[in-house]
């Protein structure tokens, strides 16, 4: 990997750097979609490419289980399965601890699980997932880590982020032994739940072995925890990881979030929720979410967004077709999702390009503006940029803080 910084916000921690790997540039802060199955549902890899995109996620869990390595190993990994020709970047399985715990046992040795598939129990040690993530051949690898639900509290989780050092130190060993540190990226995962002071001890064990990783990530996060809480552990950890290596916040995905995450220095993300939500018939645009289900799109025949680049909107197609066939018709689903893609790569891209041009809170200011307007913006996102100097109710009045996630949706039934 090589990691170049190329400008830094002058008010904020947001930065955008270069990341080249085997597979080519990408640039950061980026969005990652996430092909669980080797696959961005409903699209093809050439589609994926085509929208600009250089860096997905598979699922390390899932892969291996089907179609399992030695599928991956005969087809030379999973660039050349899948037919993805840029970046790659895979999860160890530890988040499957969590969403699949009903099926997982967890010991010093590592990770016991049964199969959902067959029930065949199989044990997912460090140095396996490694092993795993060298046959699928990603550009960035991450390290088993023992997770546990954000919302834990009590011995486990100090625990819980005990294991994940020593299973880190597991994970260099055998990645070191493999030869394959000039093309595969080794990524340690920061835990601690939301304990302020496990997260600091977790940070100083993972930056003592700062030789051993290319770059960081902040994991047992998104899993229900407040936002005002989940903001502060971004942010402590943010601040304290090393300047010269690539941060990269787990299961980010919506745009207040992105946003947030990056002014507090986050250089990459991913999650689920654009692809996922599109096949629910919603389409992400820069004055909030648009539920195409709902009837009042029926006769509406512009473009879900007349100003989006994406094949959808500049082919013209309706909110009423769109309306008409979605969760119904598969079309509607690769639609959408060409189109959602498109939204988070913008929201990325144009934090890049104000970043660069010095005039990042000016396009935090002007994308709130936008996208909550009337509705109110999360009282959290205000204070988490405040704490990086940036005032999102600076010159305007009558604005409503909302509490809790404050996320915008489109709720009516009509």
């Amino acid at each position: 990997m090589q990691f170049e910084i190329i400008a830094k916000c002058h008010t904020t921690r947001a930065r955008v750097s270069r990341m080249k790997l085997a597979h080519g540039v990408t640039m950061l802060p980026t969005f990652m979609p996430v092909a669980t199955q080797a696959a961005i549902k409903g699209l093809t890899p050439q589609q994926v490419e085509a929208l600009g995109i250089t860096l997905i996620l598979n699922n390390t869990y899932h892969l291996n289980l089907r179609p399992g390595i030695d599928v991956l190993d005969q087809a030379g990994g999973a660039h050349q399965f899948q037919g993805w020709r840029r970046n790659l970047l895979t999860d160890s399985g530890g988040f499957q601890l969590v969403s699949l715990s009903k099926f997982t046992t967890i010991t010093e040795e590592g990770a016991l699980f049964q199969s959902p598939f067959t029930g065949e129990p199989t044990m997912l040690t460090p140095e396996e997932s490694i092993s795993i993530q060298h046959s699928i051949g990603a550009d960035i690898i991450m390290q088993l880590d023992d997770v546990v639900s954000s919302l834990t509290i009590g011995p486990r989780v100090a625990e819980a982020m005990e294991r994940s050092v020593r299973w880190l130190d597991r994970c260099i060993a055998h990645h070191e032994k493999s030869g394959k540190k000039s093309t595969q990226n080794l990524f340690a995962i920061v835990q601690g739940g939301l304990d302020p002071t496990l997260r600091d001890q977790c940070l100083d064990a993972m930056i003592q072995r700062q030789d051993g990783v290319a770059g960081y990530a902040i994991g047992g996060l998104s899993g229900g925890e407040e936002k005002g809480i989940f903001w502060r552990v971004i942010k402590q950890c943010a601040d304290k990881l090393p300047e010269e290596r690539p941060r990269y916040s787990m299961g980010i995905g919506f745009a207040e979030d992105l946003l947030v995450c990056v002014a507090l220095g986050v250089d990459m993300a991913d999650c689920v929720f654009p692809t996922r939500t599109a096949r629910f018939g919603v389409a992400l645009t820069h004055t909030g979410p648009i539920n195409l289900k709902l009837s009042k799109y029926g006769n509406d025949m512009s473009p879900i967004d007349s100003s989006c680049p994406c094949p959808t909107c500049t082919d013209g197609t309706s909110r009423a077709l769109l309306h008409h066939i979605v969760t119904h018709e598969t079309a509607a689903a690769h639609a959408v999702t060409l189109h959602n893609l498109v939204f988070q790569a913008q929201v990325m891209g144009r934090a890049r390009d104000t970043i660069v041009a010095g005039t990042f809170p000016d396009y935090l200011r002007s994308f709130f503006a936008s996208y909550f307007g009337e509705a109110g913006y999360p009282e959290w996102c205000v204070n988490a940029l405040r704490s990086v100097g940036v005032d999102l109710l600076e010159g305007i009045s009558n604005v409503k803080l909302i509490p809790g996630s404050g996320a915008k949706w489109e709720y009516a039934t009509s």
